[in-house]
Parts: structure tokens; C-alpha cells; sequence
């Protein structure tokens, strides 16, 4: 079974998770970050296809997928519970999950409550010693919106790419015109972000005990956004993406894939 590539005309059902499946194998379920949409898999989906049954997908309010129902709060478990009800539908009891940054909080999340059969999170967020809190300063987002045009046509260059995407990508050069279009239109417009952002920031990841699979945690020595955290389980293994930022699998795909194959034998 394999889902059609994202259709924007496509209208989902409330609370449908809109998804990507490639390949056969294992399941491995792939959780995309904060302010993004399941583009970030685009450069590692084929390779991990050759060998697992990979799903992407969008998580609530992102990409071409609706918000929650009844106005929960988009926190990291509500996330995960909805990644959870996704593998329902799908018929897939449990998963390798790999998530980038809050998607790697959720993978956790998925494990926590026994859907994981390993968890690969990169640049994880939720790993820090405090709740990060409110973010300080004006939100830019409302005048990214009224310079979509200008960003849209700015993001056709590499020189571009690299002004607009270098917190977020080690190679902003790297990420195809398409892509990064995708990828700044997700952050700057996404239903979700508001929420999930608020959500994410009065918590820390908790319940390391009730994670029963192997962990791998893989960080970006050029990741300018989230740092790895001085101390996790003694089980967990910890992984360097060398030359990659917070983003990494524009910067590295091969590297990439190899970590989450890694992660997931």
C-alpha cells in the first residue's frame, strides 16, 4: 500500500494525517520538526525505501494536514497520539519512528506508550534541563507572510537559500528551489505552529524509564537551534552528524540514512 505524493487540491477527513509511504520492509514512520511539513524526508525517502516500508508524515495543522479536533493542545503527546492513530488506519501495530527536532520529541512519545520498536531522533527537542518559555520578541512570521512573493523568487538562487535557510541548514545551497519554497511557506503559514510552538516550550521530555527499545540520538555539529544535552541514558546511543545543521538530510542525505537504518536494525 502506498499513499499518493501530497496533493494540495486533496481534502482529508477531520483528523487525517496526511502521509507519504514508499518502499517495503519494516515500518519506519519519519516525524518531520517544528515549522516544517514531510518535504524535510524528500532527500533520504528513496534509500530508506530500498529497505524499510517509510511513511512521512504531516503532523496537525502542517503541510496537508488538518488541525485537531475539539482544540487540544497540540503538545507533543497529543502529536504522537495522533501518529498513533495514523498507524491504526494503516494497520501497523508498531514502528521504527525517526523525528527531527519536536518530531523527535513525538518519536519518543510513540515509545512511551509502546508503538516504537526503536527511536531515531535527530536534533531532538524536549531534551533540555527547563521549559524553554515564551519566545522573547515580536514574531516575524506575519511579515514573512506579506513577503512570500520576494522570499518565493529569492529562494530560486543559492546565494537566497543561504540568506533565509542558514539557522536552519548547514548547505542552505543544497536544498533544491522547490524544496526550500515548501519548507519557508510551511513555517511562515502552517496553521498549527502557534500552538504546537507554545506547547512545546512549557515542557521538558519526561518518562525516560518507560522507553523499553533502543534509542538513538543523532545531533548536527553545525546545528545552530538545539544542543545536545549533557546527559541522557547510559543505553541511548549518541551519534555526531558531521557537516549538518538542525535540518540534515539536505546537508548529508547519505549520512543521514545511514544513521536512521542504523537506528532501526
Amino acid at each position: 500500500m502506498r499513499a499518493p505524493d501530497p496533493d494540495p487540491d486533496r481534502e482529508l477527513k477531520p483528523g487525517t494525517l496526511n502521509y507519504v509511504r514508499r518502499g517495503s520492509g519494516e515500518p519506519l514512520v519519519l516525524i518531520h520538526p517544528l515549522g516544517a511539513e514531510l518535504v524535510v524526508w524528500e532527500p533520504v525517502m528513496d534509500r530508506l525505501a530500498r529497505e524499510r516500508d517509510v511513511i512521512a508524515v504531516d503532523l496537525p495543522g502542517f503541510g496537508h494536514s488538518p488541525g485537531l479536533l475539539n482544540g487540544d493542545a497540540p503538545t507533543p503527546q497529543v502529536l504522537a497520539s495522533t501518529v498513533a492513530s495514523l498507524l491504526d488506519d494503516l494497520g501497523v501495530e508498531r514502528a521504527h519512528v525517526a523525528g527531527n527536532s519536536l518530531g523527535g520529541w513525538v518519536a519518543l512519545e510513540l515509545a512511551k506508550s509502546g508503538r516504537a520498536l526503536s527511536v531515531a531522533g535527530l536534533c531532538t527537542a524536549g531534551l533540555w534541563a527547563r521549559p524553554l518559555g515564551p519566545r522573547p520578541g515580536r514574531d516575524a512570521r506575519p511579515f514573512g507572510r506579506r513577503m512570500l512573493p520576494v522570499l518565493s523568487t529569492l529562494l530560486r538562487t543559492a546565494q537566497g537559500r543561504q540568506l533565509v535557510l542558514r539557522g536552519s541548514v548547514a548547505h542552505p545551497e543544497r536544498v533544491p528551489p522547490e524544496a526550500a519554497a515548501r519548507l519557508v511557506r510551511s513555517y511562515l503559514t502552517s496553521a498549527g505552529y502557534e500552538d504546537a510552538n507554545a506547547a512545546m516550550r512549557t515542557a521538558v521530555f519526561s518518562g525516560f524509564e518507560d522507553i523499553r527499545v533502543p534509542v538513538t540520538l543523532a545531533w548536527g555539529d553545525l546545528d545552530r537551534i538545539v544542543r545536545k544535552p549533557r546527559e541522557t541514558l547510559p543505553e541511548w546511543r549518541t551519534i555526531t552528524l558531521h557537516g549538518c545543521g538542525h535540518i540534515p538530510t539536505w546537508d548529508d542525505p547519505g549520512q543521514v540514512a545511514r544513521t536512521l537504518l542504523l537506528a532501526s536494525t
